[in-house]
């Protein structure tokens, strides 16, 4: 039997070593916080569609946080919830003659309009360099649009898939997840801008619609778009998105 001081001594040092092997962990997986303030997009040139809507945003969307640990390294954070109410808020009242923001406790039916729509996120995915051994920061979002009539009935229910990258040699590192990030969610306002009224038969709910109401998107007469509006109206990125992490 080792004698009672050699036995202590072990001991101490093995609490030592463990300790020291916390504080490493510890500090390789320190985290980073990546916040969206005000992810803007161009005005769009389109003609509004004649449709009085609100926008009802569910209390998971409008503080939506992703977290995820990174296999061996550090730890992101990544706010889109302010960012979200942002660019949607944004974009509904670029799209509609009448829209507004409501509580999430009231009801379509008590409200006069014409439709109410309820945007959330099925899902948010990132890759890092050293996941994908390149110099890119990408990002994927799914939205889900939903789309009640006047009594609160839904009508569609429409999911968009959304993508966005950055280079590390252009942004550095967080500031490179943040723009791929951005230019994710002005992806899905691009598909929004372009395929909204197709995915959805929104425009049918008006109650001013007739045969002439105009298509969405509808491009000004004689207007050239400005270099933005133009990207807007295209994917975020010109490079073939890779496929999401498994």
């Amino acid at each position: 039997m080792l004698p009672l001081e050699t036995t202590d001594l072990k001991s101490r040092r093995l609490k030592t070593a463990i300790a020291f092997a916390v504080i490493f962990s510890l500090a390789g997986c320190a985290g980073s916080t990546v916040k969206l303030d005000n992810p803007t997009i161009p005005e769009p040139l389109i003609t509004k569609l004649p449709l009085k809507v609100a926008a009802r945003y569910p209390e998971v969307f409008d503080n939506y946080v992703h977290e995820e640990q990174v296999i061996g390294k550090e730890k992101w954070s990544i706010e889109l919830g302010r960012a979200n109410r942002l660019l949607f808020t944004q974009l509904f009242g670029s799209m509609f003659t009448d829209f507004q923001v409501i509580e999430n406790d009231a009801e379509a039916r008590d409200l006069g309009i014409d439709a109410l729509i309820e945007p959330s996120i099925d899902a948010f995915e990132f890759s890092v360099p050293s996941q994908s051994q390149t110099e890119d920061f990408a990002v994927w979002i799914r939205y889900r649009i939903k789309i009640f009539d006047r009594e609160g009935v839904q009508i569609a229910n429409w999911p968009i898939a959304a993508y966005g990258k950055s280079q590390t040699t252009t942004f550095g590192g967080d500031a490179a997840l943040q723009r791929a990030a951005i230019l994710a969610m002005r992806d899905a306002a691009a598909l929004i801008i372009l395929q909204m009224d197709k995915a959805t038969g929104i425009s049918k709910l008006s109650n001013a619609s007739n045969a002439n109401t105009p298509p969405l998107p509808e491009t000004a007469p004689d207007t050239e778009p400005a270099p933005d509006q133009m990207n807007l109206l295209t994917t975020a990125t010109k490079e073939t998105p890779d496929e999401p992490r498994q």
